[in-house]
Parts: structure tokens; C-alpha cells; sequence
């Protein structure tokens, strides 16, 4: 542990950047780059091998990225807790033979809190709490909102669709350009106002209002294309974009309160990393299942006229009303 109760929401809002910032640069990227297979020669020279495999740079990339991040785990960072059993042992199922050998330590009462005082591992059906639960389910309800809609799937289709169809009919490069806005905004965001807010409102209350603004979020789709239909894309329309990317930066803070709750909701500090393994799990699960169903929904509201062309929307203050029930179910503070 490299946190408290007193640093803790300082530290988790650096861990959205690094995602805010690749969504900044990569549809940046994205948007410029086209038609790859004329701009890489272009740039690079006159290569045979980049005209034949245009994809090749940008993976070649990310798998360095990858490797030197891995190089700068693998020897700068400190391991923070001493290994209880080798990778063999826990993927080959003797989990039976260090729970036998486990010394316990009674559970201890900590402002009013029962706290395990056991430093092992836990298993995982003593893992699946109900803090853990709540915590998962709303860093679930979180992320299937934020992917599905406002930043990977639909919200660019959105951008795309034209206008006569639901959508504001934008070329790719200004999508790169809004979505790029987004990263950059969240992330200053992030950086200078969650801390001081999940100090000042608490985290549940930070959470409950974050989650709110997916509301006035859905309601923002129909009117900003209803108004480009009418008087094509005028500042207005900007104007209602703008507003939009605001509103979905502020929402993001309810990532940063999820990633808090998870971690204090492990039942002791040895089970942290496996509480969070767990999140994660669920949170992959729904951004497995989410943008699919989001993107089908969006596509049958406007070849259907489902609910007038905005089931997609109405599904997202649907999503949006049952993470808010979710969130209440959350402590007024993380304990940590």
C-alpha cells in the first residue's frame, strides 16, 4: 500500500490519464490518417514494405510501447508484498495447502468498522462481500455507459450518421478533433478538480452526481441533430456539442470514485489486488457485451423508428437510472 485515507483520491485520479490520453492522441491519429496506405509513404519516404503493409508501423508501435513498459515494471518497481506461493502453485489449484498453514489474526474494530486481520489471501468465495459486490457493480455500471456511449462506439457513429439519419454527419477528422477534446478536457479534469471534490462532497455523493450527468448526456443526442437538421451546423450546434463533452469530462469522475471504492472495499490488504482482479473481470465482461447491444440498439431505433428513432437513448437513461440505484447502495466514505 503506497496510500491512506488522506491521499488516496489524490493518487487515483493520475490512473485514468494514461486512458484519457490515448483516447486524445489516437483519434488525433486516427483522424488525419485516413487512408493509410497513401499517407505512410508519404511521411516515411518512398518505403516498399510500409506501401505493402500500411498497418505495420502503428502495431510495430504499440508492441514497443508494450515491451518498454514492461522493461520499466520489471526493473524499476519494487514488489509490494511478499509472495505467498510461485505462479505454478496458484494456477495449478494447491490453494488448499496454504490455507491450512494461514494464521489468523482476530478481526479488529477500526472507527466503528469491522476490519479482517488477516494478512493472507483470501479465497474467492470469502472475497465475493457485499462491499466488493457494490463497489464492482458500480465501477460496471460506469463502464458500460462510458465505452458504449461517450467515447469508443456510439458516440462516433453518432458523429458520423448524417443528420436526415439522427447524426451530426461529420467528416473524420473532426471526430478526431471532438473525441480528442474529450481526453484532454477529462484529463485536467481528473488532475485538478477529483481530488478536492471526493474530499469536499465524499466519494458516494461524487459518484451519484457523476453518474447523474448521463442524463442530460442522452438528452443532448436527438437535440443537437434535431437542430442541425433545422439550421444545418450552425455555433448553436457547436454549442450543444461543447456542452456535451463537459458534461461527459464531469462523468468521468465516477471512474476515479469506482477505482476508490474497489480498493477499499477489499476485506483485508492482502486480498487488494484480487478484489480488484475481480472488478475488472465484471468491468471486461460488460465491455464485452455492451457496445454490441448499444450499437444494434442505435442502428434498430433509426431503420425502426423505435420510440421515434431514440431507443439507443432512452436504453442509456435506462442504463444510467439503474447505476444510480447501484451507487445508493455505496457507504457515504471509502474506508481505506
Amino acid at each position: 500500500m503506497i496510500t491512506d485515507s488522506t491521499n488516496i483520491a489524490h493518487a487515483f485520479s493520475f490512473v485514468p490519464i494514461t486512458w484519457y490520453l490515448g483516447g486524445t492522441i489516437g483519434p488525433l491519429i486516427g483522424g488525419t490518417l485516413e487512408r493509410p496506405t497513401e499517407k505512410f509513404p508519404a511521411i516515411f519516404g518512398d518505403i516498399s514494405f510500409l506501401e505493402e503493409y500500411p498497418y505495420f508501423l502503428p502495431c510495430f508501435i504499440s508492441a514497443t510501447y508494450g515491451v518498454m513498459c514492461w522493461f520499466i515494471v520489471a526493473l524499476f518497481l519494487k514488489e509490494t508484498v511478499k509472495a505467498q506461493m510461485s505462479p505454478t502453485e496458484y494456477f495449478l489449484g494447491r490453494w488448499h495447502k496454504f490455507q491450512a498453514s494461514r494464521e489468523d489474526s482476530p478481526a479488529v474494530t477500526e472507527d466503528g468498522a469491522i476490519i479482517d486481520g488477516r494478512k493472507n489471501l483470501l479465497s474467492f468465495r470469502e472475497l465475493l462481500t457485499g462491499p466488493v459486490l457494490i463497489a464492482a457493480g458500480c465501477f460496471a455500471s460506469f463502464a458500460i455507459l462510458d465505452i458504449s456511449f461517450c467515447t469508443m462506439f456510439m458516440f462516433p457513429v453518432y458523429l458520423a450518421t448524417p443528420m436526415e439519419m439522427g447524426g451530426l454527419g461529420l467528416d473524420p477528422p473532426v471526430m478526431g478533433t471532438i473525441l480528442a477534446t474529450i481526453g484532454i478536457s477529462t484529463s485536467v479534469f481528473q488532475l485538478f478538480l477529483f481530488s478536492p471534490l471526493h474530499n469536499r462532497l465524499g466519494g458516494k455523493n461524487l459518484f451519484l452526481t457523476a453518474m447523474s450527468l448521463f442524463f442530460p448526456v442522452a438528452a443532448l443526442f436527438p437535440i443537437a441533430s434535431r437542430v442541425g437538421q433545422e439550421y444545418g451546423l450552425n455555433n448553436f450546434v457547436w454549442l450543444l456539442v461543447g456542452v456535451q463533452i463537459l458534461l461527459i469530462s464531469f462523468a468521468n469522475f465516477a471512474l476515479s470514485v469506482s477505482f476508490v471504492f474497489v480498493n477499499s472495499a477489499a476485506p483485508n490488504r492482502a486480498s487488494i489486488d484480487a478484489t480488484t482482479g475481480f472488478a475488472q473481470m465484471v468491468v471486461s465482461g460488460v465491455r464485452a457485451i455492451g457496445p454490441s447491444a448499444i450499437n444494434s440498439a442505435f442502428a434498430l431505433g433509426i431503420q425502426k423508428h423505435v420510440m421515434g428513432g431514440h431507443f439507443a437513448y432512452w436504453m442509456m437513461a435506462g442504463m444510467t437510472a439503474i447505476s444510480l440505484v447501484i451507487g445508493a447502495a455505496l457507504p457515504k466514505r471509502s474506508s481505506n
